[in-house]
């Protein structure tokens, strides 16, 4: 098969980069998060809401949760005052979750930290690697 990832040989050192990217976009996060009492996964939350206002159901499908656990996560973001839940104006028995003038707060200063962050990882990258690096990630993410 043509695209059968088994076949396909990965450099180590291609693999690792990778996955060192991620461990190192993700302590950021964590960093962040820990900072504001915020869970990477309430950091994800945040994120999504900040320019939309989704079911509970797409939440859960954008987070690859499940209903109890997005419950939950939505339970405790809102006793701390960051998102609310409204009826559904198409269906009645369910609830979109947008983000609360305090959760719009968090959301600008928490990112303009995670922004600096990722700046000062990449600052030695120039203009066209920046380039380059975005059109990769976005072409895998694509994938």
């Amino acid at each position: 098969m043509k695209n059968d990832p088994t076949t396909h040989t990965i450099d180590p050192s291609f693999l690792d980069g990778l996955v060192q990217l991620s461990f190192t976009i993700h302590s950021i996060l964590g960093q962040v998060g820990a900072e504001h009492d915020l869970s990477i996964i309430q950091i994800r939350l945040l994120g999504i809401l900040r320019d939309r206002e989704p079911s509970m159901m797409q939440l859960a499908q954008y987070l690859n949760l499940d209903k109890s656990s997005i419950t939950g996560l939505i339970d405790r973001a809102e006793r701390r005052g960051l998102v609310q839940r409204t009826i559904s104006p198409v269906d009645r028995r369910g609830f979109h979750v947008s983000v609360t003038p305090a959760g719009k707060q968090l959301i600008q200063v928490a990112s303009q930290e995670i922004k600096n962050q990722i700046h000062a990882i990449t600052a030695s990258l120039t203009q066209t690697e920046r380039s380059q690096l975005t059109a990769l990630a976005n072409k895998i993410l694509n994938h």
